[in-house]
């Protein structure tokens, strides 16, 4: 069953103006706003590490581009850190911005030139619109071009808003049988699919999971529908441990314990993969039968630098650790000669590339199903509530999202 729809009755108000600077940044970029019967309210970072509600600008929607209704938007750890801090990595909030960029929606007006889509269809949105002419854009590697337009990213409007612009290129159909919602989570899915490719899971050998947030979640079940066994989630937080439990009843958890060395925390997950058939393990004795067992992909989902060095210590030698979770900038205490010598593959995605057909495929088909993670649902006008509970990893939520049921039919 969905989760209700939460509002506490005392959302924040939403400004009525549009704002003169986010009109001069549309007609610099040549576009021009229309006008929608019904408001179109946006939650927004600001410099200052606040959040605010605005009615944003709503822009006719150019050649190779659709104005969407924008119906789910998951909230990301990375909207939370923009928020917070400001910046991750190179990636800085300079001005206010619309946050978010887990989304899914409806076309409401197809621009020039659009022929794949049509007003009605069910999209998935595709966030990042690379430039199409570098080197890494022609390679196939788009993920990696340096002048991506990345929705909720300074200074390119993100998706908690109710109409937005996106070309159409960058927008996948959902089957009948997807939700919104579901179809929101495709991208933290394309996440998971990027890094289990990376990765190269293997049917049958063990496989570490560090975090049990939405993306390690994911990842866990990913990981299970790819044939790795056995699989062990890892968190410091007992909550989203049970949570993980129930999710994937066959996995193994693990409660990181902060006063223990990364080695240490490493030996106690190894422990959870030795063999306890002992037919099997017959003439595999000690340290060796140890080291036989232990995993050989460890998905790194939460970017903390304890977490990574523990991960280090956890997996076999001639392994592989996917760093898939997004850390500090620096990390000054990687074990680099334990790295070294147990010649450890360690490997780093960015986001994503050609991933949405498999994961409609996923979805679709029945090979996952990721509805439990949304735990909570707030409508668009009271977002900001929304990010608060996000900020809190405490709370027992997973995926939070912000929904807009307001009516489709808008265009004047």
């Amino acid at each position: 069953m969905a989760p209700a729809i939460i509002s506490n009755g005392d959302s924040p108000e939403i400004s009525a103006t549009t704002g003169l600077k986010d009109i001069a940044a549309t007609a610099l970029n040549g576009g021009s706003v229309i006008h929608i019967s019904r408001p179109n309210p946006s939650l927004q970072a600001t410099a200052d590490h606040n959040l605010k509600m605005v009615e944003a600008p709503v822009l006719e929607p150019k050649r190779g581009e659709v104005l969407l209704h924008i119906k789910a938007t998951g909230i990301c750890g990375s909207d939370v850190h923009f928020w917070k801090s400001g910046r991750i990595g190179s990636l800085v909030f300079e001005g206010d911005c619309i946050l978010g960029h887990e989304a899914a929606g409806v076309v409401l007006k197809c621009g020039e030139g659009v022929t794949s889509l049509v007003p009605g269809d069910r999209v998935a949105i595709e966030p990042g619109v690379p430039c199409g002419d570098c080197f890494l854009c022609l390679d196939g590697k788009y993920n990696l071009c340096e002048d991506v337009k990345f929705s909720g990213v300074y200074p390119y409007a993100g998706t908690i808003q109710r109409y937005k612009i996106h070309p159409a290129k960058w927008l996948h159909k959902l089957p009948a049988n997807i939700s919104f919602a579901e179809g929101a989570l495709l991208e933290p899915l394309s996440v998971v699919l990027h890094g289990i490719r990376t990765a190269g899971l293997n049917l049958g050998c063990g496989t570490v999971i560090c975090g049990a947030g939405p993306i390690g979640l994911i990842a866990l079940a990913a990981a299970r529908a790819s044939g790795a066994h056995p699989i062990v989630i890892t968190d410091i937080e007992p909550k989203r441990l049970q949570f993980a439990r129930e999710f994937v009843p066959s996995c193994r958890t693990y409660q990181v314990d902060p006063s223990l060395s990364a080695e240490e925390n490493g030996r106690q997950i190894r422990r959870l993969f030795q063999h306890a058939d002992a037919d099997i393990s017959q003439g595999i004795a000690g340290d060796l039968h140890q080291e036989y067992y232990a995993p050989r992909t460890v998905l790194e989902c939460t970017g903390v630098e304890s977490s990574v060095c523990t991960a280090a210590f956890t997996v076999r030698r001639g392994g592989t650790i996917c760093i898939i979770g997004v850390g500090k900038s620096i990390m000054h205490n990687l074990p680099f000669m334990h790295i070294s010598l147990a010649e450890i593959d360690l490997k780093f995605i960015n986001r994503y590339r050609d991933t949405w057909p498999a994961g409609i495929a996923c979805l679709s088909g029945g090979i996952l199903d990721l509805k439990p993670l949304v735990t909570h649902v707030y409508p668009l006008e009271d977002a900001i509530n929304a990010l608060h509970l996000a900020a809190d990893p405490r709370n027992g939520s997973i995926k939070i999202q912000i929904v807009d049921e307001a009516n489709e039919n808008a265009i004047e």
